[in-house]
């Protein structure tokens, strides 16, 4: 069953009733809509005036569902995750920890090398010049020591979108892109806490300030289904506007068709089949994480 992602933007008090959640309107009572709460997998929180109970919260979390506020800009500021969501849960924490300094080289290689093809892959679908692309994917080495990646993104952001310099706060459609991000984040973070994972402990990314190094490492041949959807909306609607049309748009990004092992699948899917394949990495089992391919 695809999980579904909900987004609230107005004031509004969020309650439990049969396993449902309730949404209320806080001065008349009306009740604007109820959802499964097993249905869900992300919920966002974009209005100072919402009121949601500890119950709730608990309830949320017990069903590992991924808890996204955001702030006066209306940009995603908090992610609320439980601290686990699987039953070996500890068992697989040893295996992460163990997991050796060569293997993670090799675990980012292939994360690069995926992420370039994928990009490579959206400037060919845009009739774009991509042959640099595929010569940096080559010549990813082990740690991707000599920075394939940082060469193939200075080249591909010059190549996709006109005049634009890719930058967390830049000019537009940077809005866009940040805002799509941030919702794959809280996508890949929440399949590695129900992979048993912790997403702290990267592969790649250290930074003692983020809490989710793992995820940002893991999200990266994902991001080009984002820079795909972004770049669609602004060719129909000639837009780079951030509103309530355009989050809605690009929330349904878990909902996109990717290919991944052979088979095409929801991206929410997709990411879950990734987080696991890396764990079987960490034990063994694997050699190879499974990746989207963009077509």
């Amino acid at each position: 069953m695809i999980k579904r992602t909900i987004y609230i933007s107005n004031p509004s008090y969020l309650k439990l009733k049969d396993l449902q959640l309730v949404v209320q309107e806080p001065k008349t009572k009306e009740i604007k809509g109820t959802v499964p709460i097993e249905d869900i997998a992300l919920l966002m929180l974009d209005h100072y005036q919402i009121t949601i109970s500890n119950q709730v919260l608990v309830k949320l979390q017990g069903n590992n569902i991924a808890v996204i506020t955001c702030d006066e800009h209306h940009l995603p500021f908090g992610l609320m995750l439980p601290f686990y969501g699987h039953s070996e849960y500890s068992e697989r924490i040893k295996c992460q920890l163990s997991a050796s300094e060569p293997l993670k080289k090799q675990l980012w290689k292939q994360t690069i090398e995926q992420k370039i093809k994928n990009q490579e892959s959206l400037l060919k679908l845009n009739n774009k010049v991509s042959e640099p692309l595929a010569e940096y994917k080559l010549n990813v080495k082990s740690g991707d020591t000599s920075n394939r990646e940082g060469m193939a993104a200075q080249y591909y952001w010059k190549h996709l979108f006109e005049n634009f310099n890719r930058t967390r706060f830049g000019e537009e459609p940077n809005n866009l892109l940040n805002f799509g991000y941030a919702i794959l984040r809280s996508i890949v973070a929440r399949a590695l806490v129900n992979s048993g994972l912790l997403p702290v402990l990267g592969i790649f990314h250290k930074n003692k300030y983020n809490p989710y190094c793992l995820a940002d490492d893991i999200m990266e041949p994902y991001r080009p289904f984002v820079d795909k959807m972004v770049y669609n909306y602004i060719q129909e609607n000639y837009s780079f506007e951030l509103n309530k049309d355009t989050k809605a748009y690009l929330l349904t990004i878990a909902t996109q068709d990717v290919l991944i092992d052979g088979l095409e699948r929801p991206l929410f899917v997709a990411v879950s089949t990734t987080t696991a394949s890396l764990y079987k990495c960490f034990t063994g089992e694997l050699r190879q994480i499974k990746y989207p391919e963009l077509d």
